[in-house]
C-alpha cells in the first residue's frame, strides 16, 4: 500500500505542478510579454513593407497621371482634327490662288514683252 500511496502523492504533486505551470504560462503578464516580443520582432519588417508600399503607390500615382495626361492629349488632338482640316483647305486654297496669280502675272509679262505691231501712218 505504501507504493500506491506514494504513486497517489506523486500524481497529486505532478498534477499540481502541471496546473501551476499552465497558470504561469497563460498569465496575462506573460501573454503581454509574448505579444511585446512578437511586435518587437515583426515591427521592422512591417515598417519596411509600409515604406515599400508607399513607394509603389507614389510610382503608381505617377504612372496614372502620365497615362491620364497622354489620354487627354490624344483626345485634344482628335478634337482639333476639325481645325487641321480647315487649315488644310485654306492652304490648298492659298496655293491655288498663288498659282492663278502666277499664271496671270506670267500672261501680263508676256503681253508686255510681245512686240508692238507697226503703227500705220
Amino acid at each position: 500500500m505504501e507504493e500506491t500511496e506514494m504513486q497517489l502523492k506523486v500524481k497529486k504533486v505532478t498534477d499540481k505542478f502541471t496546473e501551476s505551470m499552465y497558470i504561469l504560462a497563460n498569465e496575462p503578464s506573460v501573454a503581454l510579454y509574448r505579444l511585446q516580443e512578437h511586435v518587437r520582432r515583426s515591427l521592422p519588417e512591417l515598417a519596411q513593407h509600409k515604406a515599400d508600399m508607399q513607394s509603389w503607390e507614389e510610382q503608381s500615382q505617377g504612372a496614372i497621371y502620365t497615362v491620364e495626361y497622354a489620354c487627354s492629349a490624344i483626345k485634344n488632338m482628335l478634337d482639333s482634327s476639325v481645325y487641321f482640316e480647315s487649315i488644310d483647305r485654306l492652304l490648298k486654297h492659298a496655293i491655288a490662288v498663288k498659282d492663278r496669280l502666277n499664271s496671270a502675272q506670267g500672261r501680263s509679262t508676256a503681253a508686255l514683252q510681245a512686240p508692238n505691231p507697226p503703227a500705220s501712218s
